[in-house]
C-alpha cells in the first residue's frame, strides 16, 4: 500500500487553491478535475528501483552539490507497519540534509525518468 508524501500533498492542496481561485471547483468539467488528478498521482515504481537526486548547499549555483542514489528492496512483502517504501526514504533524506543545509532533493526513478517525491 503506497503513502502519499507531504509534497505530494501539498502539490494537491496548491491545485485546489488554484482552481478555487480561478472559478471555484463546483465551476470544473469533470474530465478537466480528473486530468488534474492525473497530474498529482506519484508513479508506480518497481521493488529495487534505483532513485537519485542531487542538492545544492545554500542558494548559490557555484555552491557545492550532493548526489544521493539509494533503492529499497524486500525478500517478502513486509507487514504494512515494518514497510519502508522509497518515499519514506525520500522524506527522512530531505530532512537530514536540510538539518546540515542543503536544499531539498527531488528524487528520481530509473530507469523511467519519474519524480518520486
Amino acid at each position: 500500500m503506497s503513502r502519499i508524501s507531504r509534497r505530494s500533498l501539498l502539490a494537491q492542496s496548491g491545485t485546489t487553491a488554484v482552481g478555487a481561485m480561478v472559478g471555484g471547483a463546483a465551476a470544473a468539467q469533470p474530465a478537466q478535475a480528473a486530468e488534474a488528478a492525473a497530474d498529482t498521482t506519484p508513479a508506480d515504481f518497481p521493488k529495487g528501483t534505483l532513485f537519485a537526486g542531487t542538492a545544492l548547499l545554500g542558494d548559490n549555483p557555484e555552491n557545492p552539490r550532493l548526489t544521493i542514489k539509494f533503492s529499497v528492496a524486500a525478500t517478502e512483502a513486509p507487514p504494512e507497519a515494518n514497510d519502508i517504501t522509497p518515499t519514506d526514504l525520500a522524506e527522512l533524506l530531505n530532512d537530514f540534509a536540510a538539518a546540515r543545509g542543503w536544499q531539498s532533493f527531488t528524487f528520481y526513478g530509473t530507469p523511467a525518468p519519474a519524480p518520486l517525491n
